[in-house]
């Protein structure tokens, strides 16, 4: 590899987040740990399999960090869409 080569990379598509928020791991984690937490409450109840719940039914996508993705215009923000 030469010297330099990563330094040219770019993104294949223009998508970028619409906030200011870095991350959503911890909204994440916590939704997970939400999940397998009533999920297990379930089983150990010995309810029906099929009343398992899922990630979406638990927790809420619009309280957490980010608010979706954007497509942008490479020619106006050339530097946002280094790796």
């Amino acid at each position: 590899m030469v010297d330099g080569a990563m330094s040219r990379s770019r993104k294949k598509t223009p998508v970028m987040s619409t906030t200011t928020c870095d991350s959503e791991k911890e909204d994440k984690r916590i939704a997970n740990r939400a999940e397998r937490h009533t999920n297990k409450r379930i089983l150990v109840a010995n309810l029906d399999e099929t009343k398992l719940k899922d990630r979406r039914e638990i927790s809420d996508v619009w309280s957490m960090g980010k608010d979706g993705k954007g497509w942008m215009d490479i020619s106006k923000f050339p530097e946002e869409m280094r790796k």
